[in-house]
């Protein structure tokens, strides 16, 4: 048997509404050595409190209530950072195709090979595990960004379009060395030295720069 390369933190989440199903699923992934949940339904699955570590959704696409597909829409819109395996008993291709436009990692067609199964969940954890820490970043670089005042923010706005500091003065109508008291403490509460490290900060947290006049 294929042993799991995952973590403590890695949840596989299994919903279909064949119990059966769900049932057999648990336990081969259980003795494979993933923790896994199962649910009947996308809105019993939606019920539970988000997962704030890696893992990925076994999913039918034919579920009663909520579609596979609907609850992948869905997530999206949650910005989920738990990717999707679909699994079905009959599909199309238009169904298919549209599952992996949406994001999902593959398109499963009942029965499965075991392999292909575990192979799927892997790529899903390695990509769960990635936009997991994007998704971090981006909370940090906002809680940076959050700390800045709200002169200290028109500062960054043109900081970050390249403009000198004279230049930013003369637009803000300030002093020049005002500029680079702001430009100083910006560098203090974002934990940077250079603008690169203002520019990828800024960027993450969507900060929109300010028109560049000059």
């Amino acid at each position: 048997m294929i042993l799991k390369t995952g973590n403590s933190m890695d949840i596989l989440f299994v919903i279909d509404d064949d119990k059966s199903v769900r049932r057999s699923l648990s336990l081969f992934l259980t003795a494979t050595g993933y923790e896994v949940e199962t649910y009947a339904g996308a809105e019993e699955f939606l019920e539970r409190e988000p997962h704030p570590g890696t893992g990925c959704l076994i999913l039918d696409v034919n579920l009663e209530g909520k579609s596979g597909l609907d609850l992948q829409k869905k997530l999206v819109i949650l910005d989920s950072h738990l990717p999707i395996i679909f699994i079905t008993g009959w599909g199309n291709i238009p169904m298919s195709v549209d599952a992996l436009r949406g994001g999902a990692i593959n398109f499963l067609e009942k029965p499965f090979k075991e392999e292909v199964l575990l192979q799927s969940i892997t790529e899903a954890l390695a990509l769960s595990k990635n936009l997991l820490a994007q998704k971090q970043e981006v909370e940090i670089a906002k809680r940076l960004i959050d700390s800045l005042t709200s002169r200290e923010m028109e500062v960054l706005k043109y900081i970050i379009t390249g403009m000198l500091n004279k230049q930013i003065a003369s637009v803000l109508n300030i002093a020049e060395h005002t500029v680079k008291l702001h430009r100083h403490s910006i560098c203090d509460k974002l934990a940077v030295k250079s603008l690169p490290e203002i520019i990828r900060i800024a960027d993450k947290a969507g900060v929109i720069p300010g028109e560049k006049i000059f």
